[in-house]
This record gives C-alpha cells, structure tokens and sequence, in this order.
C-alpha cells in the first residue's frame, strides 16, 4: 500500500520562500545548475567564517569538530548508507572521477552506459578507453525516450565490467530506472555506479533499495547546498578494489618509515584539507531537507514541472523536449526561430533565471535528437504557479517578436 503524501500547504510555501532571501528579488528557474539556499545556509558559512577569522581554522575546526562530524551523520541518512560509507569532496565531477578512475580496468573490459550520460562522465569512458582499452556500449532510449532494461541486459557479457548510469541527464526531463537497473546489476554481479548529481535533494535515494555499488552527488543543485560541495558514496564491502588517486595523512597512515595503511572507511576518498564552512553548510542543506521530506519535496517538484509543461504545449511557437515515461524537475523547451541563448538572455532582462542545455552536455542524447541547444527550466519546491505564469507570459514576447520567415525563406525581423 503506498502511503499518501501530504502536499504543502500555501503557508507553508511561503514560509520556504520567507527563508529564501533570492525569491523576492527574481523568479529562478535554474535550480538544475544551482539552487538558491535556505537563508540559514548561508547563515552557517557566513557565521563559520567569522569564528574562524578571530579564533584561527585549526582552532575554529576544533571547536565544531562533532558539528562537521555529523554531517557524515546527516548524509548517511538522506541516502540511507552508514556513515562509514561516505566520503566528502567538491562536487559530484570528483565523486565520479574518484570511484571510476579507480577501477581497475583492463582491455576488452565493457563499460555499460546510456544516451543520457554527461559529457565528465563521457570523458571519463573515452579517456579509460585510450588508456586501458575499454569498450564502452551505449544502450539507446526508445521512441517514447525510455531506457530499454531488456536491450541492457542483453548486452552484458562476461567482460562487462561495469554499468554506469545518469539518473537524472542534464538536458532532458527524463528519470532512468535506477532501481531496475540495479537488479539487472545485482544478477549479474557487475559493479554498479550512478550518477545522482541532478538527483539528490529532488528524488528520495536510498542506496540499499537502487543496489548501487558507487553514488556520486553534488551539493549546489536541488539540494540547496553551497558551490563547492558533494560526496560520495562507496559500499563497504568493495571499498578495498579500488585504487587510491590521491592520498594523505588523512586518507592513510604511516605504519613505518617503509609502510603505510589506507583507512578502513569511505574517507580513504578523500583530503584533509577542504572547507569546513561549506562543509556545514552542506550539513545545514541536508538537515533542511531531511526536515522538510524529501518525499514531499519530490511530489512538489513533479506537479510544478507538470504544470509548466502542459502551459508551454499549449503556447505557439514553443517545442517542449521532454519525453520518457518518468519526468522531473527539468523542463526543456525551444522557441522557433530564436537562439536559446537569446531567449535565456531575454528572460534574464525580466529577472527570470533559466539556462541553457548546449549539445556537448549530453552529447549522445542530444545528437540522437538533433538537437543543438534547449533551454532548461528547473523548478523547486519553493516556486510558485504565478512564477510559471510568469515566465509564458515573457516567452509570448518573445514568440511575437521572433523573426517571420518570408515565402523566398530568407528571414524578415518582425519590427
């Protein structure tokens, strides 16, 4: 029996709005390339910083050692892992590169991804390919833009070495079944990684259920976190077959002048040295969250997106790009005849923030759909129906102001 969430209330949508200083100044639909955080975010980087300016970093780091302790704490929650299973790091291109740079792959071992995978991860599989000489087979969505988990199947082998999965793609609205594909995973043994860097903060995660071996995430996006912050999640139980990229006192220790053992937990991922203010602000982010139900913030995002979908099919002149079974809270879109640039340069005049999904993000996935650019708007819990209203209203300028081909087609500016 599925237990019925409680959607929010109008009091309380202002009351996230109220914590959100950004809300009043501008309409932001961009929450898929940065979130605007909760006020108390902010509060606890800025506060952090002050301490440590009068009383020293050591000193400071110090005094809020269970503090920034239990941020593993708070992360381990969210995706429902142990803490010793964690590892914290800058963003989510480096909780990638750490796991999957340290496979140890050989030639003829295949790497298992889809279309919608992003161009680090991209790089990443070229670079193992031009380094070790892996294959890399790329499982195409179907028509209706789905991912074919009988199609993924069918393409293991006894040298697939790993299937590497985007969640939830940069330039397109679709979710991957992740939980699926982790029990195709599972049978077969192969080690399992997803990209959750879109994911976090909109969609419920929980490791044990997806059956991933490696999760990497980023802060800035929906989870409302600051620039600067992601982790990373190994499983326990593997941790010790991957390679360490880089190390220090903190990831190892000297047993003799000879010798040296890595620790025994997630943090063998990571340095010392990083930020301990946007590490509780990352803390601070995920306790937010954790607050408010993550379940309940996905059910939000999903009926915003939903509503600004069906306004921009019904407008003339806007090609909606959306397609798969599952959607979320990125919505892409174009305007006939206008640059995607153009139209997010115009929206940016009328304080709307969007931005725009270029084809080298997603390059298989765009290529596949001959598509060039999108515009991308992402909406968040804390936006509103009148903010979706909003922004068709400005895309109707654009749509009248666009060049109108003539009948020889070359372009007229209409004036």
């Amino acid at each position: 029996m599925t237990m019925q969430i409680k959607a929010f209330s109008e009091r309380e949508i202002l009351k996230f709005r109220a914590e959100t200083k950004g809300t009043s100044e501008r309409i932001h639909f961009n929450n898929a390339g940065a979130s605007m955080p909760p006020d108390i975010v902010v509060e606890t980087v800025i506060q952090y910083l002050k301490v440590e300016a009068i009383h020293g970093g050591y000193e400071t780091e110090f005094v809020y050692r269970e503090q920034l302790e239990n941020v593993y704490n708070l992360i381990a929650r969210l995706i429902h892992a142990d803490k010793d299973e964690v590892a914290i790091v800058e963003n989510a291109s480096m909780a990638w590169g750490l796991a999957f740079n340290g496979i140890a792959f050989k030639k003829g071992d295949v790497v298992i991804t889809s279309e919608m995978e992003y161009v680090t991860n991209l790089l990443g599989f070229l670079n193992a390919k031009k380094e070790h000489g892996i294959e890399i087979r790329v499982i195409p969505n179907d028509e209706l833009g789905n991912l074919s988990l009988s199609e993924l199947e069918d393409a293991i082998t006894p040298h697939t070495k790993l299937i590497a999965i985007t969640h939830i793609a940069s330039t397109a609205g679709a979710v991957v079944p992740i939980i699926e594909i982790g029990k195709i995973a599972r049978k077969h043994n192969i080690l399992y990684l997803v990209d959750a860097c879109q994911t976090i903060g909109q969609v419920p995660i929980n490791v044990k259920e997806i059956g991933c071996d490696i999760l990497s995430v980023t802060g800035r996006k929906f989870l409302r976190a600051p620039r600067g912050t992601g982790f990373l999640y190994v499983k326990k139980g593997i941790q010790d077959k991957f390679k360490i990229l880089f190390m220090d006192g903190h990831t190892a220790q000297l047993i003799s002048e000879d010798a040296f053992k890595i620790r025994n937990d997630g943090r063998r991922f990571e340095l010392y040295e990083k930020s301990r203010a946007l590490t509780l602000g990352l803390g601070k982010a995920i306790e937010y969250a954790l607050d408010i139900g993550v379940g309940r913030i996905w059910q939000r995002i999903q009926f915003l997106a939903n509503a600004m979908r069906r306004q921009l099919e019904n407008m003339d002149g806007i090609n909606v790009h959306d397609m798969g079974e599952q959607k979320c809270g990125i919505v892409t879109f174009s305007v006939n005849g206008v640059d995607s640039l153009q139209v997010k340069t115009e929206l940016a005049t009328k304080k709307i923030n969007v931005s725009v999904g270029a084809a080298k993000s997603t390059l298989i996935y765009m290529n596949r759909n001959h598509l060039s650019s999108v515009v991308r708007a992402s909406v968040h819990y804390y936006n509103t129906e009148e903010e979706i209203k909003g922004m068709c209203k400005a895309l109707e300028s654009i749509v009248k102001s666009r060049p109108h081909p003539l009948p020889d087609g070359n372009l007229q500016e209409f004036r």
